[in-house]
């Protein structure tokens, strides 16, 4: 059984919109203002292109002991069973990033996996077969944070529908 991002969707119809608004306000500008001709119009068209070309999410998927990451132009996949190594890298957007024993990388953010208890698991499984087999020595904190995370969030949506809250 596959696991998917469950708001993937919701998050590739902003992008889409977000690119789709800047164009078509660049261009209505341009009509109302009079200075709308070709070059001008597709070179707005293109800032709008590019724009969803930026916003576009990864669509993350899992499976039975391996986890890939889809963007627009490339498909990044990791064997969870054989990571050797997780780190996070913090910025202006964290990412986690795996690395497995083939030389496979997977960029991804964490609120992903935190959001969808099923892509957790999948990882999870495959870090703890990991780590059994002595692969997995470097990166242990961040899969730990991580996994409190999910842990908590999920205890609180489990007290909430519950009416315990």
């Amino acid at each position: 059984m596959l696991a998917f991002d469950r708001g993937w969707r919701r998050e590739a119809r902003s992008a889409w919109w977000c690119g789709t608004a800047l164009g078509g306000a660049l261009l209505l500008v341009d009509l109302a203002r009079g200075g709308l001709d070709w070059p001008r119009g597709c070179a707005w068209t293109v800032l709008g292109a590019a724009l969803v070309a930026i916003l576009w999410p990864p669509r993350v998927t899992a499976g039975e002991n391996w986890l890939s990451a889809r963007g627009l132009l490339r498909e990044q996949r990791v064997r969870t069973d054989l990571l050797t190594r997780v780190r996070r890298a913090d910025g202006m957007a964290p990412r986690l990033i795996l690395r497995d024993v083939g030389g496979g990388r997977v960029e991804l953010d964490p609120r992903v996996l935190a959001d969808n208890p099923l892509l957790w698991h999948r990882l999870d499984t495959g870090v703890r077969r990991s780590r059994a087999s002595g692969l997995l020595r470097d990166g242990t904190a961040p899969l730990t944070a991580l996994a409190e995370r999910v842990d908590g969030e999920g205890a609180r949506r489990l007290l909430k529908s519950a009416g315990l809250d």
